[in-house]
């Protein structure tokens, strides 16, 4: 219903997403797709990224390969997913989890998270962690794409209020949430969202991603 106001305000029109381009035309208003700002971003921070074993000491991280965890940055999701994301864990001790920690977080904040041995916080170096990364398990929103540029295999983890997201059912019709699989139109990386995000899930889609066909195919589809 917005597309109307639009047409009549706005005079010229730059989108970031393949998607936004068809959208729009369906409505008789053509707009300019530029590409996402994400690939110039990361691009510069290649440039300086720092070197992996610098990485790894400026962290007191091991050898072991890691599985990224970025659970968001509000108090609410962190609090709601990062445990489900923490609870495999204890199936994959030849990897070291690293979480993301958010900007606006202290690393005390996610003291009560560190408990489980192999267990350990990035507070505000993102980019750095997921160019160091393995493999990822993230929380729907922009880092799905920034994961998917760093060409690190995702699961997309994602829950919320049941009364919310039945209302965001009804509201938003989407085949997908993510970035990635709304760029693509098809699933690329597995979307865990509401009851179907729980460990056994969780393990059974990280496992497929860690090594084999599944993580080749993933990597390709990155690629396209």
């Amino acid at each position: 219903s917005r597309v109307k106001k639009i047409k009549v305000i706005i005079d010229k029109m730059y989108v970031i997403l393949p998607f936004e381009k068809a959208f729009y035309k369906k409505f008789d208003y053509d707009v300019d797709f530029v590409g996402h700002p994400l690939i110039d971003a990361i691009e510069q921070f290649k440039d300086k990224a720092i070197a992996k074993q610098a990485f790894f000491e400026k962290y007191g991280l091991n050898e072991k390969p890691i599985i990224a965890l970025l659970p968001g940055s509000r108090s609410q999701e962190i609090e709601k997913k990062l445990p489900i994301m923490l609870s495999v864990v204890s199936k994959y001790k030849e990897y070291q989890f690293v979480i993301a920690g958010a900007p606006a977080r202290s690393k005390e904040y996610y003291t009560p998270f560190l408990a489980k041995e192999n267990v350990h916080v990035v507070v505000n170096d993102t980019y750095n962690l997921l160019n160091n990364s393995h493999t990822a398990l993230v929380t729907s929103g922009t880092a799905t794409l920034e994961t998917a540029l760093f060409k690190v295999p995702q699961v997309v983890c994602y829950n919320m209020g049941k009364l919310f997201y039945m209302l965001g059912k009804m509201v938003i019709k989407v085949k997908f949430i993510s970035l990635v699989n709304l760029i693509a139109d098809k699933e690329v990386v597995k979307e865990l969202i509401q009851d179907e995000l729980n460990t056994n899930n969780l393990e059974l889609e990280l496992s497929k991603i860690i090594n084999g066909k599944a993580r080749d195919e993933q990597l390709k589809n990155y690629d396209d």
